[in-house]
């Protein structure tokens, strides 16, 4: 097992080199550019411009830029006024080193723009991934031991439904709802607060507030992964529920929910976890649709904003962690697959 991922983890790091080339690559040759709108500022003169591309390392060739983005700048110097002096600025150690660059947004180091709003991703979605997998597991069990009944047809009617409606029209529907149409009767405010995370004037508890705050990106983004996972384990537990070790242990006299649970469900587990091996990083990227749909301060609104903005050093940095967080939880899953299977060896 030491040497399987000693292995992989020799294999990420080179992944993850042409992945930096790759993604810097496609990012920085996409159509415009950081300064594009401020090139058609009528604010900002062009000679300004050409500074801020000199300040920026913009105007360098796109190697050089990419070598100063991976190992720092301490080997260069630039002229970053135009008078055909080089001096040192804005000195960079590389993302080798831990250091993503500065926001072209916020002129904020990147690393604190995603230390602000990593947190803010991290409790929403793992509530969200927590809740789907709590309802979709014993949904997926039930619907597959009573297969065709009314239950089981319901949930699959249901699934379906849910894989079909996308995020940003489930969430529009949500804030109609509980935003818009119903009211508190008390206070005849809306039930439910259609985005943000906390409200500017709390009357009640605090917590009880980001709850309120919580439930409809949770819901919104807990039905997508309840539908897929009951689904998925559906299918599974039906796919073992006749192999000959589940005829032998009910031969042995086993009690059929031993069965059921100690060896059906820790088969039927193996392709859950491969799905929530691709899902687990968006614990930490968040979801765009709903994070931006509910102006929850996190990764995935983040990612848009830096996307739109063409902010690169903050979209380089989201998108090269995520890859990264991509990796290792596929790695992760293969270890699991260890555990859950002993079949499965890694020598």
């Amino acid at each position: 097992m030491f040497t399987y991922i000693a292995r992989r983890l020799l294999q990420t790091v080179v992944l993850l080199f042409l992945l930096s080339i790759f993604l810097f690559a496609l990012v920085n040759l996409a159509p415009g550019g950081p300064l594009a709108g401020q090139g058609r500022s009528r604010q900002i003169r062009p000679e300004k411009i050409e500074i801020l591309k000199r300040q920026f390392g913009l105007d360098k060739p796109l190697p050089t830029q990419y070598l100063i983005w991976l190992v720092g700048n301490d080997w260069m110097r630039v002229d970053t006024d135009g008078d055909g002096i080089e001096e040192s600025f804005g000195t960079r150690k590389g993302i080798l080193r831990g250091d993503f660059g500065f926001s072209y947004r916020t002129r904020q180091p990147v690393l604190e723009e995603i230390g602000q709003r990593l947190p803010n991703t991290v409790l929403l979605m793992t509530i969200t991934l927590f809740i789907g997998v709590l309802i979709a597991i014993p949904v997926g069990i039930v619907s597959a031991i009573r297969q065709y009944s009314k239950f089981d047809i319901t949930v699959t009617t249901l699934s379906f439904a849910g894989q079909a409606i996308p995020e940003f029209f489930l969430g529009l529907v949500l804030i109609l709802i509980f935003y818009a149409w119903l009211k508190n009767p008390w206070t005849g405010e809306p039930l439910l607060p259609s985005g943000g995370m906390v409200s500017l004037n709390v009357s009640g508890p605090a917590v009880w507030d980001r709850i309120k705050h919580l439930i409809l990106p949770v819901i919104t983004g807990a039905l997508g992964w309840i539908a897929w996972y009951s689904r998925f384990l559906r299918s599974s537990m039906l796919e073992v529920a006749n192999k000959d070790y589940l005829r032998t242990a009910r031969a042995k006299g086993l009690p059929n929910w031993m069965v059921l649970y100690k060896h059906a469900l820790r088969n039927a587990l193996i392709p859950l976890i491969t799905m929530l091996a691709i899902d687990l990083p968006t614990i930490f990227g968040g979801a765009v649709f709903v994070e931006t749909l509910f102006s929850w301060p996190g990764m995935g609104r983040l990612y848009f904003t830096a996307a739109v903005d063409r902010d690169y050093p903050v979209l380089l940095a989201i998108l090269i962690m995520g890859a990264a967080a991509i990796i290792f939880s596929n790695l992760l899953a293969d270890v699991l697959y260890s555990f859950l299977d002993p079949r499965v060896r890694y020598d």
